[in-house]
């Protein structure tokens, strides 16, 4: 009987022994999934309280049959690329897609842009290559229509 007591008391310090590990591996575990959260940018509690912000930019040429005005405008554009607070940036032209009443395709190229916040988008548009690209390839465009949004 005195065995079977003493068996009982071991297989007792061994099951608390295993909890206290299995919480110590729980909480370590919990900390490293945190720290890989950050370290590869994937969203957290914190960062939903943020407010991402879109600018999507849509150019016409003065002269729409000038390639050369083309990629005047795109490597001009590419040159936003450099901007910091730029989280994201997609420059293009009009896809061949299907022909639809609802899409327009009279644009010659686009820029869409990914900011953290409005404090982003505010150091873009105030940015000296921003405001360089506008001085060197505004005499290229017609017309400028931008479309921003903010996360709701």
């Amino acid at each position: 009987m005195i065995f079977y007591l003493r068996f009982l008391s071991v297989q007792s310090e061994k099951i608390r022994a295993m909890k206290k590990q299995s919480r110590r591996k729980f909480v370590a575990s919990a900390v490293a999934l945190g720290t890989s959260a950050v370290a590869t940018g994937m969203p957290t509690m914190e960062s939903k309280d943020k407010k991402q912000l879109v600018h999507h930019v849509f150019f016409w040429l003065k002269n729409p049959d000038s390639k050369e005005d083309l990629a005047k405008l795109l490597a001009g554009l590419q040159t936003l690329r450099k901007i910091e607070t730029i989280r994201k940036i997609n420059i293009g032209v009009p896809a061949s897609t299907e022909k639809r009443d609802v899409v327009d395709t009279s644009y010659h190229a686009s820029e869409l842009m990914f900011f953290d916040d409005l404090a982003g988008q505010k150091t873009y548009q105030d940015h000296p290559i921003h405001q360089k690209f506008i001085a060197d390839c505004s005499h290229l465009w017609e017309k400028v229509i931008v479309y921003d949004s903010i996360d709701v």
